[in-house]
């Protein structure tokens, strides 16, 4: 809803709803971009279009930063996606910590210090989980034993921290956790509690044995990925883009925790097996493509929508240009990786690659993290 409400009828629910940090426009601004003498580049959509450039360049980073398109898949891909619960538990638990201390010019470097950090140390223990540990394999496209590689082996264990990391911070709101804990601690059990999760699903769906790995289980790997993703577009659609609708109308918290997590699981797997004839990588790729461009739409964009609209007006206006995004990205990316030479890696998988990771985690960084520095400043 982009912090709008619908109507008088919906306003006490909305009072007495507590949100996620990402629901809270304010929370992504270091000021009120209103005024008469303010710039257009601090007002939508002038600030999501000055805010493209820092995302591209960190996505064009991630992308082909490690020395080319294959590289980065192998190398990069891993070592973002095992860091994402990470860049999850600063950006919408944390808040405005270390800001708060170091101020908000050093706090984008400390807390990306904090997520390299914490994504390699992260893959070392993935590497671990699946049943090998090497730490030189992690920056090597190229091992010696190609065993020891963490792509793709890994991927699908990082998938799902990263997924469950989004149902305990969006999907349930923070809840239970912020019953007993503050924001500090509490990030830190959520990504704790994700990754318990995340083991429990490896041994169960996919049969592997902690620290061991192999075993054959209920889903495929790749099957078990593509679910996953496709859980993350309705976390996005749900949460993100749309705020909480129509879940806000649930009064009671357990009951409102409950409805999300069953709808936002349910209607991942369900997505799946409509799309299932479709071969698995291109499910995922296109599972990818909705989630960078919802972020865009819904986070980059947010409130770029004018206001005199009905909040279903501008729910299916912003539906509808995240599709549209969605097949561009789809369609230029997928032709560009077409152009290059691959060995181990695929063009599609690269496509995943980009969305999920490169453009993703660029958006997060800049607006839920970085608060969209420099650009939404005072004059």
């Amino acid at each position: 809803m982009s912090g709008r409400a619908e109507g008088a009828g919906q306003a006490g629910t909305a009072a007495t709803t507590r949100h996620p940090a990402i629901s809270r426009p304010a929370r992504h601004r270091r000021a009120d971009p209103t005024g008469p003498g303010t710039s257009r580049w601090v007002r939508q959509p002038g600030l999501g279009l000055a805010g493209l450039v820092p995302v591209i360049v960190v996505a064009v980073l991630i992308a082909i930063g490690a020395g080319g398109a294959e590289s980065s898949l192998l190398v990069l891909a891993p070592i973002v996606t095992f860091a994402l619960p990470v860049v999850s538990m600063i950006a919408f638990w944390w808040e405005d910590w270390p800001s708060t201390r170091l101020g908000p010019d050093w706090a984008g470097w400390a807390d990306l210090a904090l997520i390299a950090v914490g994504g390699i140390a992260l893959t070392l223990f993935g590497e671990a989980v699946v049943g090998h540990l090497s730490l030189a394999a992690i920056f090597d496209p190229t091992p010696e034993n190609l065993e020891l590689s963490t792509f793709p082996v890994t991927m699908p264990l990082a998938g799902a921290a990263f997924v469950v990391m989004l149902q305990l911070t969006l999907v349930s709101e923070h809840w239970p956790l912020r019953l007993w804990l503050k924001p500090i601690p509490g990030g830190i059990c959520a990504v704790v509690l994700s990754w318990a999760i995340s083991i429990l699903l490896y041994v169960l769906l996919l049969g592997a044995t902690p620290f061991k790995g192999g075993g054959h289980g209920l889903l495929d790997p790749g099957v078990f990925g593509a679910v996953l993703t496709f859980i993350g577009v309705w976390q996005v659609l749900l949460f993100v883009m749309w705020r909480g609708w129509p879940f806000h109308y649930v009064r009671k918290q357990w009951v409102r925790f409950v409805c999300a997590n069953v709808v936002t699981i349910g209607a991942g797997i369900l997505t799946y097996v409509v799309l299932r004839g479709l071969p698995v990588p291109t499910l995922s790729a296109l599972a990818g493509d909705f989630v960078a461009a919802g972020l865009v739409v819904g986070m980059l964009f947010e409130d770029a929508l004018p206001a005199r609209g009905p909040a279903w007006l501008e729910r299916t206006v912003s539906l509808l240009l995240t599709l549209a995004l969605a097949a561009v990205l789809h369609v230029a990316l997928l032709a560009l990786a077409e152009e290059l030479h691959w060995n181990r890696g695929t063009p599609i998988g690269w496509v995943g690659h980009v969305t999920l990771n490169a453009i993703g985690v660029s958006v997060i960084l800049h607006v839920a993290i970085g608060r969209r520095w420099p650009l939404a400043r005072k004059s």
